[in-house]
């Protein structure tokens, strides 16, 4: 039976199909989870969430092919109408709205991540995971700060002030947060 389940003797799966599926899956709800744990500003209309530590550390633990699927599927499910958007949210209209950069952004960001902890799974450092978890953060802010320019018509500079400036010390203790505990997750 636990052949059949993909266990081991000690219930650690060995499938790697059956993981992929379970990691897809863990990493949706853990991104619906994570835009539940939101905290608005008064000044702007991106809050700050949980997400991109889920996105950088999924992107981290499911590579460059099952980490986007994952964000894909939560976007896609989100924009059928399930309330897991930031602020109970849901529908298209929600991705396409001022955070709908960030949300695309996720994709790009969990493929940077997994694609660069792909390089070097083998032999990864912990400043390796750093640098690959700092460059889906600055996907994920390109994304954002391009598409809140866009849609609500500001220039650059001012959106940089709304979608980065405030979010730079909470991201600082996301990127060393994920890439602690993934190092550490990851080496055993």
């Amino acid at each position: 039976m636990d052949a059949i389940l993909g266990l081991n003797k000690r219930g650690i799966i060995i499938n790697k199909r059956v993981a992929s599926i379970l990691g897809v899956f863990a990493l949706i709800l853990l991104l619906a989870l994570g835009a539940y744990v939101r905290l608005p500003l008064p000044f702007t209309p991106v809050p700050i969430t949980l997400q991109t530590f889920f996105v950088l550390l999924g992107g981290a633990f499911l590579g460059r092919r099952n980490a986007p699927l994952a964000v894909f599927g939560y976007l896609f499910l989100g924009g059928l109408g399930l309330p897991i958007f930031q602020g109970y949210g849901s529908g298209f209209l929600h991705i396409i709205g001022p955070t709908g950069g960030y949300l695309i952004g996720f994709i790009a960001a969990a493929f940077v991540v997994g694609s660069m902890i792909d390089l070097k799974r083998t032999r990864l450092s912990l400043a390796w995971v750093l640098f690959s978890m700092v460059l889906g953060q600055i996907v994920i802010y390109a994304f954002g700060i391009t598409w809140l320019s866009t849609i609500l018509r500001l220039s650059l500079h001012k959106a940089v002030l709304l979608g980065f400036v405030p979010f730079v010390p909470g991201a600082l203790f996301k990127l060393l947060a994920a890439s602690l505990l993934f190092t550490k997750l990851s080496s055993k």
